[in-house]
């Protein structure tokens, strides 16, 4: 098997989930459940099935229910990034913990749930990875194994796997899955405060280093309380 590229995840999981209301009004969207199950706990359980031992999560909103809750798991070894006092967005999060985490480390969202193909998606990450050549190594997922998505999508992508972005007007034929394999060179001369990674991501693809890994299992869409329930039903079918 694929040795990992990295023992440590960040996952941002500090974001309002306004699009999750009402089931956020109470709770923080992380602990939202699926399949009997919150949406956080899907990502660090994919995460220690691969084998990787510490992950890193950022809190804000309803911050003390979703520490404990994260603190009580053993696998993997989880430390809390406290952002109660100012939400730093995607990329303001990991600027504020990169000392803690190793180069390259993997980033995701809490939100995710997906099914992965014959090898998890990290190890394919980290089979694909390429220091010398990448900042940033992006899941990536074709619509047809993107369930209850119905954007336009993300991303074009090279022949040699470099991604730019949709074109206006057009349906860009890759969607990005929330995953991701980051050096600390990504993040270089960073923005104060909060930002977007957006920002790193944009500054990546003009230097060609911004890639992507078609991804080969099936991952939800599940950001809204409409999408839980088809999520649900294809999960119990396997």
């Amino acid at each position: 098997m694929t040795k990992l590229a990295s023992d440590t995840a960040m996952i941002l999981a500090a974001g309002l989930g306004k699009r999750m209301r009402p089931l956020t009004a109470s709770q923080p969207k992380p602990l939202v459940r699926v399949a009997g199950k919150a949406l956080i706990d899907h990502a660090l359980d994919r995460l220690a099935e691969a084998g990787v031992a510490k992950a890193v999560v950022n809190v804000h909103y309803l911050a003390d229910a979703l520490e404990a809750h994260v603190l009580a798991r053993a696998v993997p070894n989880v430390t809390v990034s406290d952002e109660r006092a100012q939400l730093l967005e995607t990329g303001g999060g990991m600027v504020k913990v990169l000392s803690q985490l190793p180069d390259p480390f993997f980033a995701l969202n809490a939100d995710n749930i997906w099914l992965d193909g014959p090898k998890s998606a990290f190890h394919d990450l980290s089979r694909r990875w390429d220091p010398e050549a990448m900042d940033a190594l992006l899941l990536v997922v074709p619509h047809a194994r993107a369930a209850n998505f119905n954007g336009t999508g993300d991303f074009h992508m090279d022949p040699l796997g470099r991604l730019s972005r949709r074109r206006d007007g057009r349906i860009a034929p890759f969607i990005y899955t929330g995953i991701q394999l980051v050096s600390h060179r990504l993040m270089r001369d960073a923005p104060e405060g909060p930002f977007s990674t957006n920002i790193l991501w944009n500054r990546a693809m003009e230097e060609g280093r911004l890639y992507g890994l078609s991804f080969t299992g099936l991952w939800f869409e599940v950001g809204t309380p409409q999408a839980i329930r088809p999520t649900e039903e294809a999960l119990q079918g396997g």
